[in-house]
C-alpha cells in the first residue's frame, strides 16, 4: 500500500503543494534554531500572551490545584466550576448572554454547524471561510450554498432563490485568516434580519485585537452587530488552547444537547481554562493592546507596500504578500528563512489556485525596530527572487 501514498506525495510535490512540519525548540517573537535566530512572523499569538509570566503562573497554579485533565466529557464528570467561570467571562467579553467552551476552535465550528444545520435547512457560506467552518457545513445535514467572497449582492441573490423548508443560516469569518480582510458585518446582519436567517460569525482572528473588551470585530464601536452565534478561540490572542461559542442561554443549552464534538469529547483541560481566564483579565485591564497591535501592523504594511510588494489594503494584523506561483512562493519563504525570517508559504488548497502567498502575522512580540529591519530584508529578498 505504501506505493499508493508515495505516488500521492509525488503528485503533491510536482504541483508545488507538498507540505511538512518542522521542529522548533520554542515559541515566541524570536526563535533560535541550530544557533540561528529567526524573527517569527508565523505566530497567531497576536498579543504575546503565550509566554506572559502572568498567564504561565495562572496555568501552573491551576495544574497544582486541579491537575492536568478534565478526565471525562463534561456531560459525564468533566464539567468543572472553572469551565463555568471561564464561560461567564467569555460571554462578558463577547457581549452575549452565555458561552460554551469546546476543546478547540475546530471542534467548536464542527459542533456548532452540525448542530444548527439540519435536513431541510440551507447554510450560506462565504467561499473563503476557514476550513473548520467549511467542514462543519459539509458535515451538517443542511444544504450548503457558497457565495462569492464578501459579495452581499450575490448572497442576497441566492437567498431570493431559497428553497429551504427549514432554517436559513449565514456563516462567515470576521477576519479572514489568509487574507486579513474583514467581512462586511453590517451587511451580513442586515441581510440575515431581512431574510430571517441565523447569523454565525467566527471571530477567531479578531478576539483580543478588535472591539469593546477585545470581543472582536462585531463589537467595534459604532459598527456593532449581534450575531446569533459568535465563535472564538483561546489559542490565538489569548495565548492558550480551546474554542467557544458565545450566544444566548437557549442556544447554549441547545448546543450542549446537540453538538457532538462537545458531547463526546473530554472537557477542556483545567490548565487551558486557567490560562484563558488570566489572558481575558489582562486584556480587560489593558484595553489598548489591540489598538497598539493594529497601529504597529499598519505601519509595517505601509513599509512593505512602499517597497513595491503586492500587499492588500490594511485591515488587520494579518498581512499576506501575494506571489502566485507555488514553487516561487516556497522558494521565497526559504530565502526569507535564510535571512532570519520565519514566514510560511501558503499554497492551495489553503488558498485558491493561483493565489499562493507568504502570510505575515504581526504580534506585540515584535518591536518597531524589528519590523522596520524585517520590511527591508523582505523587500531585498523579493528583489533577489524576482518577485519585485
Amino acid at each position: 500500500m505504501d506505493a499508493f501514498f508515495e505516488k500521492e506525495l509525488a503528485t503533491l510535490k510536482q504541483r508545488g503543494q507538498l507540505r511538512d512540519v518542522y521542529t522548533l525548540p520554542q515559541t515566541g517573537g524570536e526563535i533560535t534554531v541550530d544557533g540561528k535566530t529567526l524573527v517569527n512572523f508565523s505566530s497567531n499569538d497576536y498579543l504575546d500572551l503565550a509566554n506572559d509570566n502572568r498567564v504561565k503562573q495562572a496555568a501552573i497554579q491551576t495544574i497544582n490545584e486541579q491537575g492536568c485533565g478534565a478526565t471525562a466529557a463534561r456531560l459525564m464528570t468533566g464539567h468543572l466550576r472553572l469551565h463555568e467561570q471561564l464561560e461567564t467571562e467569555l460571554a462578558h467579553m463577547m457581549g452575549t448572554e452565555a458561552a460554551l467552551v469546546f476543546g478547540s476552535g475546530f471542534l467548536t465550528n464542527l459542533g456548532v454547524m452540525t448542530a444548527l444545520g439540519r435536513a431541510g435547512d440551507e447554510i450560506y457560506a462565504d467561499m473563503l471561510n476557514h476550513a473548520s467552518l467549511i467542514d462543519g457545513t459539509r458535515l451538517s445535514k443542511a444544504h450548503p450554498i457558497l457565495y462569492r467572497h464578501k459579495d452581499m449582492a450575490h448572497l442576497e441573490s441566492l437567498l431570493v432563490k431559497s428553497k429551504a423548508k427549514g432554517k436559513r443560516i449565514i456563516v462567515s469569518d470576521s477576519v479572514f485568516s489568509m487574507d486579513g480582510d474583514i467581512a462586511p458585518l453590517a451587511g451580513l446582519a442586515e441581510i440575515a434580519e431581512r431574510y430571517n436567517a441565523l447569523l454565525v460569525i467566527d471571530e477567531a482572528h479578531a478576539v483580543g485585537v478588535m472591539g469593546q473588551d477585545g470581543g472582536g470585530a462585531c463589537r467595534i464601536k459604532g459598527q456593532e452587530i449581534k450575531p446569533d452565534v459568535v465563535i472564538g478561540t483561546l489559542s490565538k490572542s489569548l495565548g492558550g488552547y480551546g474554542g467557544y461559542a458565545a450566544c444566548s442561554a437557549s442556544i447554549r443549552k441547545f448546543l450542549i444537547n446537540n453538538a457532538r464534538s462537545f458531547i463526546y469529547s473530554t472537557g477542556l483541560p483545567p490548565v487551558c481554562a486557567g490560562s484563558g481566564r488570566e489572558a481575558i483579565s489582562i486584556i480587560k485591564s489593558n484595553p489598548d493592546m489591540g489598538k497598539t497591535l493594529l497601529d504597529k501592523s499598519r505601519r509595517f504594511r505601509d513599509l512593505l507596500s512602499g517597497a513595491g510588494l503586492n500587499v492588500p489594503e490594511f485591515e488587520s494584523q494579518i498581512i499576506p504578500i501575494l506571489v502566485g506561483d507555488n514553487e516561487l512562493t516556497v522558494r521565497f519563504s526559504q530565502m526569507l528563512w535564510n535571512q532570519g525570517l520565519l514566514i510560511k508559504a501558503i499554497r492551495p488548497p489553503t488558498v485558491p489556485s493561483g493565489t499562493s502567498r507568504v502570510r505575515l502575522s504581526v504580534t506585540l512580540a515584535l518591536s518597531d525596530e524589528t519590523l522596520r529591519n524585517s520590511a527591508d530584508m523582505i523587500a531585498q529578498t523579493a528583489k533577489k527572487a524576482g518577485i519585485i
